[in-house]
């Protein structure tokens, strides 16, 4: 039995305020944490319940107490040999199920991977209908020269495959095989690259004939999709989130656009200095931390966003945000955790990259 025994590191109390728990999240790369009072179970956390939590209340604050799970999937120590346990991971569809006696102690933790192996078992919610997916691969990759002096940043390597393949691959899982790309600088490199690979899947090319920034050239869509919701991702940018959930958070909500988030923490390393007028410090603050949400590059769109979008003009998704929330349009947030997203679009990121992608 693969009963694994080192769960203190991914436990909380009721007390530990939700900063603490994002970054234990990140740090342990469990998908769970454990909620424990004197050794006893009393309850789980996912990111989840976190996201569902802060959605909520519209803060990035809390204690655990607030937003934990207190039913969890539990499997009992003394009949961990008399049960399908195959059969509870996947009626469940959890990756980790805590083990208790008959106190609620807990004795340890089952993880899905270690009973049943991807092909047998996917956690994955397809998405029972099409959703084209628009790839924005229009940009110069500044920020990879001399890389994209050569090849167009679309076509990074990252393993056996390029950065687009493997974006294309996180939307497949979810069902996803609709595909647009709007290209402009390097455009007939990565068009030539499609071409000669074999696809399960379809991709159209659409040309900028200059570049309109980075939601501009959407405006070029317009009369080509039909009249739904659809997916965008810059082509440097892979976020492992459930697609079917944030889909679904989309249309329940009514929303024209919606923005997958990332929780990030920062520490700054420093006292900070706080001064009045004249110079006088006020007070000091040892290393303070900051948590906040950022942009990822990943958006779900309803087609009526377009009409926002000025023809032929440069235009920046900043710029489009703050038009639909001028005009009074549902925009929302979806958060994940940091360790759910990366960039693939900076070399100080390519090494992070690698790693992350070998954990999908």
């Amino acid at each position: 039995m693969s009963l694994k025994k080192d769960f203190e590191k991914f436990t909380v109390d009721l007390n530990e305020e939700l900063i603490t728990v994002l970054k234990k999240l990140n740090e342990t790369g469990k998908k769970v944490l454990f909620v424990s009072e004197n050794g006893k179970l009393i309850g789980t956390i996912t990111d989840g319940d976190i996201r569902r939590y802060m959605l909520k209340i519209g803060k990035i604050e809390g204690f655990v107490r607030d937003f934990y799970n207190p039913d969890p999937v539990t499997i009992n120590y003394r009949d961990i040999n008399k049960i399908d346990i195959r059969k509870i991971f996947n009626d469940a569809k959890v990756e980790i199920i805590p083990v208790i006696n008959g106190n609620r102690i807990i004795k340890g933790y089952l993880e899905w991977s270690d009973f049943v192996s991807d092909k047998d078992f996917e956690i994955v919610e397809k998405i029972e209908f099409d959703i084209p997916v628009i790839i924005m691969a229009g940009g110069k990759g500044t920020r990879l020269k001399p890389f994209t002096d050569v090849l167009p940043k679309p076509l990074i390597p990252l393993g056996d495959k390029t950065a687009m393949e493997k974006i294309i691959e996180n939307f497949k899982k979810f069902g996803l095989k609709n595909f647009y790309t709007i290209v402009n600088f390097k455009g007939n490199i990565i068009e030539a690259y499609f071409n000669t690979i074999k696809k399960d899947y379809s991709l159209k090319f659409i040309w900028e004939e200059e570049f309109l920034g980075t939601v501009g050239g959407l405006k070029l869509i317009e009369k080509i999709i039909p009249d739904q919701d659809f997916f965008v991702s810059n082509c440097d940018i892979i976020v492992k989130a459930n697609l079917k959930e944030i889909l679904d958070f989309h249309l329940n909500n009514k929303s024209i656009f919606t923005s997958i988030t990332s929780i990030h923490h920062h520490k700054i390393p420093y006292g900070v200095v706080e001064i009045n007028r004249g110079g006088t410090i006020e007070k000091i603050v040892e290393k303070p931390e900051f948590v906040f949400q950022i942009n990822t590059g990943v958006y779900l769109l309803n087609r009526r966003a377009l009409k926002y979008i000025p023809e032929g003009q440069y235009f920046d998704m900043p710029q489009l945000i703050e038009k639909l929330i001028q005009n009074h349009e549902k925009v929302y947030a979806y958060p994940v955790k940091e360790s759910d997203y990366i960039d693939i679009g900076q070399w100080s990121e390519y090494k992070k990259v690698l790693d992350f992608l070998h954990k999908l």
